[in-house]
């Protein structure tokens, strides 16, 4: 896996793209790292900092816990974390609780037992269109425990 600093610019142009996108306040960090999984993936990293950049989306990664809590959380049942951590879209039924959101919103998804974040992923339909379904996608799973960018994390050093 190829790895370079970016410089100062692109790290405030990366974390602008980033804010944008998420909605919500970025840490501001002076130098990320790039490191790059294939010719459309790479890992951004920097100073307590994680993100991916799928083509032009950045997701942020599971592990940054504290960054996580930031999103829309939807709940599910121990029934569907099986599904959900082989990359399984998110189905209606089995979500338990869920915050407010709107559609193509980055959403983290949590087992509601323990409140361990399972993945990441993009609001299909609106927290209000949900409220009224009882069968269906709400959310695609972009980003899930022991997937690509999970495994290609373990390679490098923070």
């Amino acid at each position: 896996m190829k790895s370079h600093p970016l410089s100062k610019s692109d790290s405030n142009d990366i974390l602008e793209s980033i804010a944008l996108q998420w909605k919500i306040d970025v840490p501001r960090l002076k130098t990320l790292v790039k490191y790059e999984i294939d010719d459309e993936t790479a890992m951004i990293t920097g100073e307590g900092f994680m993100a991916i950049k799928s083509g032009e989306t950045y997701l942020p990664f599971l592990s940054e816990t504290s960054l996580l809590e930031k999103f829309p959380k939807i709940l599910v049942d121990a029934g569907a974390i099986k599904f959900v951590c082989n990359g399984a879209n998110i189905m209606r039924p089995g979500i338990k609780k869920y915050d407010n959101f709107e559609k193509d919103q980055i959403i983290c998804v949590a087992e509601e037992t323990h409140n361990k974040f399972l993945a990441i992923g993009k609001s299909l339909i609106s927290s209000e269109e949900m409220a009224n379904i009882t069968k269906g996608e709400v959310v695609k799973n972009l980003h899930y425990i022991s997937d690509k960018y999970w495994e290609s994390a373990k390679t490098i050093k923070k």
